[in-house]
């Protein structure tokens, strides 16, 4: 048997108390182990006085590099590791997964099975539930990354690929949208994609009850991908589609039940109000009814189902406007 390729582990961070077990899991997965680990700190330089826990990495701390970016966000953190790697295949970690104890071995099988046309292959994520209740919203959000496609929580790329495509485009600010706009340029350079066997533990991070809220702005980095990749990015990047279009609908009745309200147009006021009733209920429901049902579960998707029509509206106009000249990577307009 050929032995399998080198590889660079790379994991950016901002600091947050999971990235001590993502590095003790993979300190575990001992079979074929990384021939670095660089761990990009990507907290701003005000709060990045305090030192990462890097020894939680255990037999593999003497492995470990780590580079400082000062917040520019996981493209720019991503890009600032890949771009220091020497080994053939660079895979990225995100700091809240843990990789199961016989990851190497699959990931050695993954790489040493790719034909020289494979440019990257994702790894398997499994997100563990609560056993003995029903997911919240956050939890089914979650749960929704195993079925996400080239999800960088765990994909391993050929370093001639990222190079050739020059990494990651740092105009997507978040960890959204980066990678699906990734692998569709690795696709378009010839590259294929492809799964992998190896499995990596994806925990539902804690979370506020109005997480969801800061989420929208997730419509922004659609309205980019939309002008990059043209209208069928969501197909070809295997996304599924989201609620846009019915938050435009709620949204827009709302503001039509306020505008005849003013102009003393009381009939249509109410019709326009009853159907925004009607969108909001709806949507808080569809996020209700596959949940726990608890107190505190409803009256924060309630509250929430209220404020997010408007926001992502708000998020997706703004990037309509920002991005309206926006050209793939590498070329200008």
């Amino acid at each position: 048997m050929s032995p399998a390729p080198a590889y660079t582990v790379v994991v950016p961070t901002i600091g947050r108390p999971c990235l001590v077990e993502c590095l003790r899991a993979l300190a575990r997965a001992e079979d074929h182990p990384p021939h670095e680990v660089v761990v990009v700190d990507d907290r701003p330089a005000t709060a990045s006085d305090d030192a990462l826990p890097l020894t939680a990495a255990g037999q593999l701390l003497d492995r470990v590099r780590t580079l400082h970016t000062g917040g520019r966000g996981p493209a720019a953190a991503r890009n600032a590791g890949w771009r220091t790697v020497e080994t053939p295949w660079t895979v990225f970690l995100d700091d809240d997964v843990q990789v199961l104890p016989d990851w190497s071995r699959r990931l050695a099988e993954d790489l040493r099975e790719a034909g020289g046309d494979v440019g990257g292959i994702q790894g398997r994520l499994r997100v563990p539930l609560p056993p003995d209740r029903r997911p919240t919203d956050w939890e089914r959000s979650t749960k929704g990354l195993e079925n996400a496609a080239w999800a960088t929580a765990d994909m391993a790329y050929r370093t001639e690929a990222l190079t050739r495509v020059g990494g990651f485009d740092e105009r997507f600010p978040r960890a959204f949208r980066e990678d699906a706009d990734l692998a569709l340029r690795v696709e378009r350079a010839g590259w294929v994609l492809r799964r992998g066997t190896r499995v990596t533990r994806h925990p539902v991070r804690p979370a506020h009850w109005w997480a969801s809220l800061p989420a929208q702005r997730g419509n922004a980095d659609d309205v980019l991908m939309g002008r990059l990749h043209g209208r069928d990015w969501w197909s070809r990047a295997r996304a599924p589609r989201g609620r846009l279009p019915r938050h435009l609908a709620v949204t827009g009745a709302a503001l039509a039940a306020a505008a005849c309200a003013l102009a003393g147009r009381r009939r249509t006021a109410t019709a326009c109000a009853a159907l925004w009733t009607l969108g909001t209920a709806e949507f808080a429901l569809a996020r209700i009814l596959p949940g726990p049902r608890t107190a505190r579960e409803i009256a924060g998707m309630l509250g929430t189902s209220v404020l997010i029509p408007p926001l992502a509206v708000r998020h997706w106009l703004c990037a309509v406007v920002r991005h309206r000249n926006a050209a793939p990577l590498g070329e200008s307009r």
